[in-house]
């Protein structure tokens, strides 16, 4: 059978323009690819903060109370969210149930779990706080910071307790 096809290729021959058009698209695609790992670098959200991307880190030793329960220098907002003075300070990276604006009464339960156990993370003795040099602030003038004791991330630690969730930019539902 192949050699009645004599000299004819099983591949179809193509032409110079159309050899250029897929190097174009894998051009396209590699650069596309090569931008959403920069955004990704650059985005605290994605990659925390690391090496020449993370600030000087600031060190945090102080004792922590639930906001409202009396007036505090330092007290826990909710359970992503830290006041120092006058500074609000929201953790990179993880998203906390809402305590104020819970959607249903088992976000309410969890929110108050992970304010809980902020408060106790916080309070178990000095923490480092470091920021991404290109995102300092969210939307709401929070400050945004990774928190570390050592090697371990507190943000990391209401994660794995299931009491936070990874943030990627997009808030996700507690109900």
């Amino acid at each position: 059978m192949l050699a009645a096809m004599g000299d004819k290729s099983f591949w179809p021959k193509t032409s110079g323009a159309a050899a250029k058009r897929r190097r174009g698209r894998l051009t396209s695609a590699l650069l596309i690819a090569l931008l959403v790992l920069a955004g990704a670098l650059l985005d605290p959200q994605i990659i925390e903060p690391f090496g020449p991307l993370a600030s000087r880190a600031e060190q945090v030793g102080t004792d922590f109370t639930r906001c409202g329960e009396g007036s505090s220098f330092a007290c826990v907002v909710d359970g992503d969210t830290i006041r120092l003075g006058e500074r609000r300070v929201r953790i990179l990276g993880i998203d906390a149930p809402e305590l104020t604006a819970a959607r249903c009464p088992g976000e309410k339960v969890l929110a108050e779990k992970a304010a809980d156990r902020l408060l106790e993370l916080v309070n178990q003795g000095q923490f480092e706080m470091t920021a991404h040099r290109f995102w300092r602030k969210d939307g709401y003038g929070r400050d945004l910071r990774r928190l570390d004791r050592g090697d371990v991330s507190l943000g990391q630690v209401l994660i794995d307790d299931g009491l936070a969730k990874r943030y990627y930019g997009a808030k996700v539902g507690w109900c």
